[in-house]
């Protein structure tokens, strides 16, 4: 079977002194299990978590990463998967849009479950040494955010790569947790030039271990079996007698959460995978390129995990929409035009809830909806990446462009953005649409990232090809538990 994760054991030297480290600095690792089921923590892990922060620099809190937090900032335990249903009221469908919150993980971004599932392996097979080596994390936001959390908290060395142009939250966030902060030239599109800084470090002579989120498959995995299964928690909570789930959203961003589509379809064989993208930027939808404010979701090329083939719809949404809809969700008066709408008060306190590139995933979900003609029996399913917590700056430079947000503007944005959101810039792919995309791959992967012609091939024409990511799961959490074992530190609890 082939093995997309490499989980053998070549250096056994480096294995020990990822051991030593671990035990130096107390930390035990979680596995895939207990993130998708928090029960199996240990009991005494859950309880010193109620003196720890969610986003304290606590080994710890790595067994907050998961969709289960307690929605605390302080002491939570685990409850039920963090969600919320939007409703025709706020979205002007009749079909109902669950949306996922990746506020509750620590770092307040669920990037930091991908970038744990891309370290973790490489560290328990002692393919990294976390005593000589440096973790990069290459992103356009929250991955590398979430990359050097994990990297500290598993006592790692970190260097992130970031676009200059990113929100300065993300910026100031980095000061007091990266090792080192590398700023590329450009914004959310310009991610050829991270990859060339990934390229400039590996020439280097550093020790350096370079996680790309972009082809790493442990970010795909990780969605696949972590993401899904909180999505089939929070629709079994939702769907009632007679209701249909009908599709999985995800803007494409790294390829990663796009994931959860092919868990997804796999128990609801009739269920669409819907691909977004910003129209400045449209990629996916017409080969194009360009600059665009969705911030985290880095294109201008195909992800190496994107299982293309796999994929039904593409969107593009306009950036315009979702940098006027926060200003509508989070603004005072917007709020308020909200409520006399006929919004809950309950709802429109959460909406905060939602950061940029999540409202452009709703904004998906409604034309997909329109494109279907869905009705009150049909429901779709999304995420939320992060909240607006690393946008109050984008709050500010929007007043400073644009004044001050009147209850005309609310009106204006709610009704063009929201309720008039239309079926147009989205295509339904044939076969043909959908091998175009998957060949874009060879254009940055093949000739420029030293991948190969045949793997290229193996995505589209075997049929084992992403299949073999499923089975990587429970050997990665054997290699965890014998970690554990190792150190000793389970056995001292």
């Amino acid at each position: 079977m082939r093995k997309l994760i490499d989980l053998t054991i070549k250096d056994p030297a480096k294995l020990e002194n990822a051991v030593q480290r671990a035990r130096e600095q107390n930390i035990i690792i979680p596995t895939f299990e207990q993130m998708i089921n928090p029960r199996l923590i240990p009991d005494a892990i859950t309880r010193q978590l109620e003196g720890v922060g969610l986003w304290d620099l606590n080994p710890l809190n790595l067994f907050r990463i998961n969709w289960h937090n307690e929605a605390k900032e302080s002491g939570g335990k685990f409850a039920g998967v963090n969600y919320l249903v939007l409703p025709k009221e706020l979205t002007g469908i009749d079909a109902r849009i669950v949306i996922l919150l990746g506020k509750w993980f620590p770092t307040g971004a669920h990037k930091v479950g991908a970038a744990y599932a891309c370290l973790v392996p490489r560290l328990v097979t002692g393919q990294f040494d976390p005593t000589t080596q440096k973790a990069v994390w290459p992103s356009t936001g929250n991955y590398c955010r979430g990359g050097a959390y994990d990297s500290t908290l598993l006592a790692c060395d970190s260097i992130a790569i970031l676009p200059e142009g990113m929100s300065k939250e993300r910026f100031d966030w980095l000061a007091g947790v990266a090792g080192e902060t590398i700023k590329t030239p450009g914004s959310e599109s310009n991610v050829k030039e991270i990859f060339d800084k990934c390229w400039e470090l590996r020439n280097s002579g550093q020790e350096l271990s370079i996680f790309n989120q972009f082809d790493e498959f442990g970010n795909y995995l990780w969605h696949y079996e972590v993401t899904s299964r909180a999505m089939m928690e929070a629709l079994e909570e939702t769907m009632g007698a007679g209701d249909r789930f009908r599709a999985t959203i995800s803007n494409t961003g790294s390829g990663g959460t796009i994931a959860c589509g092919d868990y997804m379809k796999e128990q609801f064989p009739l269920s669409k995978i819907v691909a977004s993208e910003a129209l400045q930027c449209p990629t996916l939808l017409n080969n194009g390129f360009g600059a665009h404010r969705i911030e985290g979701i880095g294109d201008k090329h195909v992800p190496w995990i994107h299982n293309a083939k796999n994929t039904d719809v593409v969107t593009a949404i306009d950036d315009c929409a979702p940098m006027a809809l926060i200003r509508l969700f989070n603004e005072p008066t917007g709020q308020e035009y909200l409520v006399s709408q006929g919004v809950s008060r309950d709802l429109v306190d959460n909406l905060h809830l939602l950061g940029i590139s999540s409202v452009a995933n709703v904004l998906a979900a409604i034309k997909t909806a329109k494109y279907y003609e869905m009705d009150g029996k049909d429901v779709m399913i999304t995420m939320a990446t992060d909240s607006m917590e690393m946008y109050q700056s984008r709050l500010a430079e929007l007043t400073e462009e644009a004044g001050e947000f009147t209850a005309m503007d609310a009106a204006a944005a709610y009704h063009r953005y929201m309720l008039g959101e239309t079926t147009d810039n989205m295509q339904e792919l044939s076969y043909v649409d959908r091998k175009r995309i998957h060949n874009l791959k060879y254009f940055t992967w093949v000739e420029q990232q030293g991948k190969t012609y045949e793997e290229i091939q193996a995505q589209w024409y075997d049929p084992e090809y992403w299949s073999s990511i499923h089975h990587s799961m429970d050997e990665i959490d054997d290699l965890i538990d014998a970690f554990n074992e190792r150190t000793g530190l389970l056995q001292k609890l």
